[in-house]
């Protein structure tokens, strides 16, 4: 496979972004386009992860339904536009096969980005999550791929589990401290939303850092960061915020004749105001 030099620019964000998971706890949002991305940098978040639910419903479809050229130039959008580490959610790999998945990870990195995470969801409800075996042969696959570039990418392995209606916890945090052994650096069980088994797993993975995804509004990053995890992510969350304000301003005037939602809009002048002048 061909080796893929990263720039210098790339590097120092890869080595910024591998700083934020060495102590403490920090938040990294998830924009769904440029507008969005901006806005987050511009109230002081050190770095930026895209969502795959985002992104899709942005470009009218649905998650999951992203082509791979569609996913890399919608990272390679962001990279260019901000000046924070950016980390992706690249899915599956778009590919099943090691193989696919090492070239699909050296794609994404020639886009710019300091991390990025691959799953164990098939998308098969009949057997929702890749064999063991095949999963850890496929993260290895992506840290093979990250090494020949010496960017220093950060991998994130995620077991999605309890997003697929296999809610075990052991199996969880078996399959996640093998994605560790595998290369992963950073471990990611999305769906997590009792605080008692968000600490099991943090206590279980220690000393790796681990990413929280925000399920339970509940909790807060003052709690999160007390159970050791390092990162909190908010995954479609922002994007859900957005487009339930949208809709819901919609349907009145769709279904209604009425504008009431629209006269709770932010001031014209704020949500301009929060983009840099050209």
């Amino acid at each position: 496979m061909e080796r893929t030099v990263a720039s210098a620019v790339q590097a120092a964000r890869c080595r910024s972004f591998r700083e934020l998971h060495q102590s403490g706890c920090f938040v990294i949002p998830n924009p769904w386009d440029l507008g969005s991305a901006t806005s987050l940098v511009r109230m002081g978040f050190q770095a930026l992860a895209s969502t795959s639910a985002g992104f899709a419903w942005s470009i009218g479809h649905r998650d999951h339904d992203l082509r791979l050229d569609e996913k890399l130039g919608h990272l390679r959008t962001l990279c260019e536009g901000v000046d924070v580490p950016v980390n992706a959610d690249f899915e599956d790999g778009f590919a099943v096969e090691p193989a696919g998945v090492a070239a699909n990870v050296a794609s994404a990195i020639a886009t710019g980005i300091a991390g990025l995470s691959i799953e164990d969801s098939t998308h098969d409800s009949s057997a929702p999550l890749f064999d063991l075996g095949l999963a850890v042969e496929r993260i290895r696959a992506a840290r093979e791929a990250i090494d020949r570039t010496g960017a220093g990418v950060l991998l994130t392995g995620r077991s999605e589990g309890f997003l697929v209606g296999r809610p075990d916890l052991a199996e969880t945090i078996r399959r996640l401290t093998a994605y560790a052994e595998a290369g992963a650096d950073c471990l990611y069980a999305p769906g997590l939303r009792a605080a008692s088994d968000i600490k099991a797993l943090v206590d279980a993975l220690a000393p790796r850092p681990v990413n929280v995804l925000v399920v339970n509004p509940a909790l807060t990053v003052e709690q999160l960061a007390a159970m050791g995890v390092r990162r909190i992510s908010v995954g479609g969350g922002l994007a859900r915020v957005a487009w339930t304000a949208f809709l819901q301003a919609a349907r009145e005037i769709a279904e209604r004749g009425t504008f009431a939602d629209m006269g709770r809009a932010a001031p014209f002048l704020d949500i301009n105001g929060s983009f840099e002048p050209r």
